[in-house]
């Protein structure tokens, strides 16, 4: 079976998406619980973080499905896979690359249980997870496997 290239461009495209959306996020952890809570933000910052998990998420199936025999159908499996594959450090899928991809499937199959104060704690404190996954990308695409 011949591997297909990456698609860097593609790949780029989404990285973009995600720093967007995380400049976004940060902005909105600027403001205090209390103002974050009572307002728009914290409904503005369940989008942001819910484009920026699918942009993780995209580029981790983009990448998977460059490898034979790479295949994930569930979240928690392409971020399990992206470390035993080596695009992420392996400690990284299993700890937080798996919490995003349960935290995408909190946002979209259980949003009405989503609290203000947990995406507060979430935007203040995890974000550079995002980072990690972003570097380990760029590395990736630096030097393709």
């Amino acid at each position: 079976m011949t591997q297909l290239p990456i698609e860097k461009d593609v790949v780029l495209k989404r990285m973009e998406g995600i720093q967007t959306e995380l400049t976004e996020l940060v902005n909105l952890g600027k403001q205090d619980l209390a103002t974050f809570s009572s307002g728009s933000g914290w409904k503005l910052a369940q989008f942001h973080l819910h484009r920026a998990l699918e942009g993780v998420f995209n580029i981790s199936s983009h990448l998977l499905s460059r490898i034979p025999g790479a295949t994930a159908t569930q979240y928690k499996e392409i971020a399990l896979k992206m470390g035993e594959f080596g695009f992420v450090p392996a400690d990284f899928a299993q700890t937080r690359l798996t919490e995003m991809a349960k935290y995408r499937n909190r946002l979209v199959h259980f949003y009405a249980q989503v609290t203000a104060e947990e995406l507060y704690k979430i935007i203040r404190d995890d974000l550079k997870d995002f980072d990690v996954f972003l570097q380990a990308v760029k590395a990736t695409l630096a030097s393709p496997k």
